[in-house]
């Protein structure tokens, strides 16, 4: 049955009386000093309790304002109990700072004041941008960059492990690893192809091998690409990041047959459903196979503020206050952490501050102490509201743009040979736009015959649907996609088989 709805006049007036949900919440109140014991959550099939809030590797640790020390905001993160910290090699000093802290907090392998049980307490997931491991074709939708100067994955990863454990030149302890690397901002389906060539049968000899395999090889310890001839085991886990096109990250997951992705970086917040978004697509998804979720552009890279939508490239770019009257950042953060899936946040940190009230730091992990699902649809639609008119809904440049709900993708109808009248219909799954799918259901000639419940596609194995027909007569076949607010779009295929007629 179709659930009743509201337009968003009626829907305000609806929640006027729920200031009980969201707004009586003191979402402007910078009265708490920090948090004793920061909520953890179970990091999908990772085996790690991670703090809701993670340390974003950009902001002022990588556009630095002149009077920020970018080693304090890491320190103190530290020290406030935050044990997620993120960085990447396209991040400019981010991973320097990392390592200048590092060593301050003993967390660096080799030296006297290392601490291994500190280092296992923590969690570094660091990233490359580049697509291959070996040979550099040119193909068209594939950008492979790296700030170093590299074209291979392998030169990203030692440069990791130098910059924030050695000495920033090439060398790195012997013990020196990284809970997590990330193939970063996977955007086209080029991309996809590109990361995992070779990765299914890996020769030594090929002209040209995928991030993916070399990074497997640097995870186990193996040298089946020829790339890993010291058989280095540097990774405990592999993950890709995205924020454009929910789509494209869904084919990523759908390809890892091994299930060696472990983890995921997406972009997610209230104005997801503005574009083409993650939380009713890819977020399912990864959330079928148990992945580590972290959400990012909680804040949607300070367009929800003072910055202009756009890529941040200068520290005037950086926002340095905490949320605005009119647009507290307390929401966005419960925001991000309420959708189903998301294990942590990552925030990059503009400033930090002795006072409570001006500590991004402080206010944002603050704002993190929520169990999953802490607001319930209502609030998140408020919220929605909330946000959905600043600059005119167009926050999230990054995003691909919205697309509505959509007819399954490439509908395929065959008879079975053992039995010529049973019709068999394949299908991939559709795309949700507002709300999630909840059903296909099929149709002969418009009469009804059966219904399959939507579940994630995580694998390129097709939805499947058997019909007994009566005769070979031509016969007119509908998949309708339905999503759980009644919407619906259909796909019609048509089955003619000449053969049997005679």
């Amino acid at each position: 049955m179709k659930k009743a709805t509201l337009n968003r006049r009626e829907f305000l007036k609806s929640t006027a009386a729920a200031g009980a949900g969201v707004f009586a919440i003191p979402y402007f109140n910078c009265g708490k000093a920090g948090v004793s014991l920061p909520v953890k959550r179970n990091f999908g099939r990772i085996d790690f309790d991670v703090t809701t809030l993670g340390l974003g590797g950009q902001a002022s640790l990588q556009w630095t304002p002149p009077d920020v020390d970018p080693v304090r905001i890491i320190m103190k993160a530290f020290q406030q109990g935050v044990n997620y910290f993120d960085t990447s090699n396209l991040y400019g000093p981010s991973q320097l700072n990392y390592g200048k802290a590092f060593r301050n907090l003993g967390l660096v392998p080799g030296r006297s004041n290392y601490r291994e049980k500190q280092r296992r307490s923590i969690f570094l997931t660091s990233k490359t941008h580049l697509r291959w491991a070996k040979g550099l074709p040119e193909i068209e939708g594939i950008y492979n960059w790296s700030n170093g100067g590299h074209t291979s994955a392998v030169d990203d990863l030692k440069r990791t492990l130098s910059q924030v454990f050695g000495d920033g030149q090439g060398d790195y302890p012997d013990d020196a690893y990284l809970d997590m690397v990330l193939i970063h901002d996977v955007s086209s389906m080029a991309d996809v192809e590109a990361v995992y060539t070779g990765y299914s049968d890996p020769d030594p000899k090929a002209d040209n091998i995928g991030a993916l395999a070399m990074l497997r090889d640097y995870r186990d310890g193996t040298n089946k690409t020829g790339l890993n001839p010291n058989e280095e085991k540097r990774i405990n886990h592999l993950g890709f990041s995205g924020h454009f096109s929910p789509a494209v990250m869904m084919e990523m997951i759908q390809r890892d047959q091994e299930n060696i992705l472990d983890g995921m970086l997406v972009a997610i917040n209230p104005n997801d459903k503005l574009q083409f978004n993650m939380q009713h697509n890819v977020i399912p998804v990864a959330r079928a196979k148990n992945m580590g979720i972290i959400a990012m552009k909680v804040f949607a890279d300070g367009a929800m503020y003072d910055k202009k939508p756009g890529w941040s490239h200068l520290p005037i770019h950086v926002v340095r206050r905490v949320g605005s009257e009119k647009l507290p950042s307390r929401p966005l953060v419960e925001y991000s952490l309420s959708v189903p899936g998301v294990h942590t946040a990552i925030i990059g940190i503009g400033e930090i501050s002795e006072e409570p009230g001006r500590c991004q730091l402080i206010q944002n992990l603050s704002a993190a102490q929520i169990r999953p699902n802490h607001l319930n649809d209502t609030q998140k639609e408020e919220i929605e509201f909330m946000t959905a008119s600043v600059k005119a809904g167009k926050t999230n440049y990054f995003q691909k743009p919205a697309q509505g709900l959509t007819p399954v993708q490439h509908p395929e109808i065959s008879r079975m040979k053992q039995d010529a009248k049973q019709i068999q219909l394949t299908w991939h799954t559709a795309f949700a736009g507002n709300y999630p799918i909840d059903r296909y259901e099929i149709f002969r000639n418009d009469k009804k015959i059966g219904s399959v419940p939507y579940q994630p596609q995580t694998a390129r194995i097709p939805f499947e649907f058997m019909d007994k027909a009566s005769d070979l007569s031509m016969k007119e076949y509908r998949i309708v996609t339905v999503d759980e607010e009644g919407e619906r779009m259909a796909k019609t295929i048509r089955f003619y088989d000449e053969k049997l007629l005679h």
